[in-house]
């Protein structure tokens, strides 16, 4: 079995006044599915109140990240999945509980994790 990242960025989220809540309660409930069916690895979402810091080999600590990556923030959600096609089906479902759609990668197999 492979290990999905679903994820999205926080721009990706319209949602309108007074439906947060919802989306909230939403996402919440197809989380609670993924670990009652027992693909649940990991979910959460960056804190945008923490700056980031770029850390160097020698402990050396910068303020902020790679000047030239994009800005990393938004929610992900972690599964552990038999098939793509799987991960696809989880990732509709979190596209709609959040409003917005999900960019679904994969992570390569690592045989000491």
């Amino acid at each position: 079995m492979a290990k999905y990242l679903i994820s999205f960025p926080s721009a990706a989220m319209d949602v309108p006044d007074g439906e947060l809540g919802a989306v909230g309660r939403d996402a919440a409930a197809v989380i609670d599915e993924a670990k009652a069916a027992g693909v649940y690895v990991f979910a959460g979402g960056i804190d945008e109140d923490v700056p980031p810091v770029l850390v160097s080999a020698d402990g050396a600590v910068a303020r902020g990240g790679y000047p030239w990556a994009p800005t990393l923030d938004g929610g992900f959600t972690v599964l552990e999945l038999p098939s793509r096609d799987e991960a696809i089906a989880w990732a509709a479902r979190m596209a709609k509980a959040c409003r917005c759609d999900q960019e679904l990668r994969v992570f390569g197999f690592d045989p000491q994790s």
